[in-house]
């Protein structure tokens, strides 16, 4: 499945992440080095999406729970994953091995616990321009969900429980949120213009650090 993709002179790949089952759909474009490994993206759709990187994740090629699955994440020496498939590092990895017209797009999961799935399709190459910094955001709409919200479906009912001030659970979802008026609350706020990329190399280093170098 892994086909090695000709990236030399040109500048980035462009990819489309849509957090799978939002409606209205919450997504982000966003453009990348060629030169990106796993994590570096992983980097750039915590940051594009607005998500903390609080929890685990991992990128799947191919069918979920397939023994033709290809995972990629930082691995877990304790965990037995061979049940899944073929499991890889993510930081040896490079994006420009694996994307190109035969393979299309992968699934980004983050936090195992509320399975934010993602669907990361790869859009085109851009050519190398020096007067372009990438990673970048281009384009998205609707903002993050909360961390920690209880999936999807726990976003739309926290959304359905803000908007009713009738209902017994507002207050607390207020508190929750650490709001004090549901207007502080606009699940369609999102501009691109304020997406920051943080240095993955550096957040390597912290996530290294934080788990004993695995």
């Amino acid at each position: 499945m892994k086909k090695r993709n000709t990236s030399e002179g040109f500048g980035g790949f462009q990819f489309k992440i849509t957090l799978n089952d939002s409606k209205p759909s919450i997504w982000r474009r966003i453009i990348v080095p060629a030169d990106y490994t796993f994590f570096d993206l992983h980097c750039a759709i915590q940051n594009a999406m607005g998500w903390t990187d609080s929890h685990l994740h991992a990128f799947y090629i191919g069918e979920k729970r397939n023994k033709t699955m290809i995972t990629i994440q930082i691995p877990d020496p304790e965990e037995d994953d061979s049940y899944r498939g073929k499991s890889l590092d993510e930081r040896k990895e490079r994006v420009a091995d694996y994307f190109s017209t035969r393979i299309r797009q992968c699934v980004y999961c983050y936090d195992f616990g509320d399975n934010w799935d993602h669907t990361v399709l790869f859009e085109r190459l851009l050519p190398r321009d020096q007067k372009i910094v990438y990673p970048k955001c281009v384009a998205g709409k609707n903002a993050c969900p909360p961390e920690d919200c209880g999936s999807i479906w726990g976003y739309e009912d926290l959304k359905k429980i803000v908007q009713n001030p009738k209902h017994p659970e507002h207050g607390e979802m207020l508190e929750w949120l650490c709001i004090d008026d549901p207007s502080e609350f606009d699940p369609s706020a999102f501009n691109p213009d304020e997406v920051e990329f943080e240095n993955p190399k550096q957040r390597l280093k912290e996530y290294e650090r934080g788990f004993g170098g695995v």
